[in-house]
């Protein structure tokens, strides 16, 4: 295919895919590698006015729209077939001020990225868990890591955003312009315009002590009940993430180790060391450990430590929920449910939550849920090209098992078709949802952005 045969989409000056077209493939391949979508048109976008010509082509000619940032998307929502996929992996660049402690991202930006160039200054602000995410869908969706406990979610560090609206306008919402529009974007996902600008608020993160520590399959259940005990009453500056997993056959694993299932829990100390190293000792004493790999670090190694776990190219189905305490029934059934485990790639993530990300008041932000204890995510994967029933099946089974602590669910985690019911409890409730759909019809009366956990516009 020539160039000659690349559609004419009016003003823009980016780079066009079209299927035949040389690198179409790589363009459509998202993180997910159980979606495999064609879309009519991928326009990687230079630019907020390339943005705006992509969606007038693609309201012009009824085509559906996706938006790409890091192309993360679970469901898939970041490709479609036959419709047009705003491309904004290009725009990545990410710019610190270190005198006013802030920083702007493109869209296109992941948190590997991110946390590089903040890092360099020593700040950073709370980003995901896995370092290829993008920031932009991670942020609009809420945003859960490593730094939530201290210093709230992506999207409460939120200072401002540039957003391209589906009728072609380029606006600047902040809590002093459009603060209505700011509300919304801080957890209502990409349902009202294309944001193409992120600006954060950075905070101080030097050294840090952590690292995993294992515990055989018989000590979960009690190792997670300690963890809760022992951090409702932790300070803030403890973090961490369990993960009941397969351990791969790594050659820097221990022989008898390789392959065997248990629970690994990774925590995290950000504050002062000392207090710090007896805090990791309580986590430590919780059980035996078979692995103790708990030491100094930083904070760009942290936020990959999970990398290896999830990488780009494999099939992936979750289903999530944040909770409430978990007792000696539901973390019994999580355990028995997590053994039936289909593939030696599917764990089960419960993060710690609370601290700073239940300060905000429950209507700050389209987030809504500030009182949770954990956000736990059943997450099967499985090679590309394997039936994706009996994963999935386990991962609602262990979903199933956790229900009955379930206190909210995360937009980021949401499958892509798991009805409106859940659509109302991400969004925090009808009246919520309400609200946010008055939003949209401001900003995208046609619903033009419905490739998304969708809000429709009120009529």
């Amino acid at each position: 295919m020539t160039t000659t045969d690349l559609p004419a989409v009016a003003g823009f000056r980016g780079t066009l895919f079209v299927p035949g077209s040389p690198g179409y493939d790589d363009a459509r391949r998202v993180w997910n590698a159980a979606v495999d979508r064609r879309p009519a048109i991928v326009a990687r976008c230079t630019g907020p006015a390339d943005v705006v010509a992509a969606l007038a082509h693609a309201r012009e000619r009824r085509l559906p729209v996706a938006v790409r940032g890091g192309g993360h998307s679970i469901p898939g929502f970041s490709t479609c077939d036959d419709g047009l996929v705003v491309d904004l992996s290009g725009l990545r660049e990410v710019h610190v001020d270190p005198k006013t402690r802030s920083a702007t991202a493109g869209p296109g930006a992941t948190w590997a990225e991110f946390d590089r160039e903040t890092q360099a200054f020593g700040l950073a602000t709370p980003g995901g868990e896995v370092s290829d995410t993008g920031v932009a869908g991670l942020t609009l969706g809420g945003g859960i890591g490593w730094l939530s406990r201290m210093h709230g979610l992506s999207c409460d560090n939120l200072l401002a955003a540039d957003v391209v609206t589906t009728d072609g306008r380029l606006l600047r919402a902040s809590a002093q312009e459009l603060p209505e529009l700011f509300w919304a974007l801080r957890g209502g996902g990409g349902n009202f315009g294309v944001v193409t600008r992120f600006h954060f608020r950075l905070h101080p993160v030097g050294p840090v002590w952590g690292g995993p520590l294992m515990f055989a399959p018989d000590e979960a259940a009690g190792v997670l009940a300690g963890l809760q005990d022992l951090v409702a009453d932790a300070p803030r500056e403890l973090s961490a993430l369990c993960v009941l997993a397969t351990l791969p056959p790594s050659p820097e694993l221990p022989t008898v180790l390789r392959g065997r299932r248990g629970l690994v829990v990774i925590p995290a100390w950000f504050g002062d060391p000392q207090t710090g190293h007896e805090w990791l000792d309580r986590v430590r004493r919780l059980g035996d450990p078979l692995v103790d790999a708990v030491g100094p670090t930083d904070y760009v190694s942290l936020q990959c430590s999970t990398d290896a776990m999830t990488p780009p190219g494999r099939a992936s189905y979750v289903r999530s929920d944040l909770l409430g305490p978990l007792d000696d029934g539901v973390l019994a059934a999580l355990v028995a449910r997590w053994a039936e485990v289909t593939s030696p790639f599917s764990g089960v993530l419960l993060r710690v939550t609370g601290g700073a990300m239940n300060d905000p008041g429950p209507g700050a932000t389209a987030f809504p849920h500030r009182s949770s204890r954990w956000i736990a995510t059943a997450a099967a994967m499985w090679e590309p090209g394997g039936a994706a029933g009996p994963h999935a099946a386990w991962a609602r089974a262990v979903w199933r098992a956790m229900r009955p602590a379930a206190a909210g669910t995360y937009v980021n985690h949401l499958d892509g078709d798991e009805g409106p019911d859940r659509l109302v409890e991400a969004y925090g409730g009808a009246e919520r949802l309400h609200r946010l759909a008055a939003v949209k019809a401001a900003y995208d009366p046609d619903n033009t952005l419905a490739l998304n956990q969708n809000i429709r516009p009120m009529a």
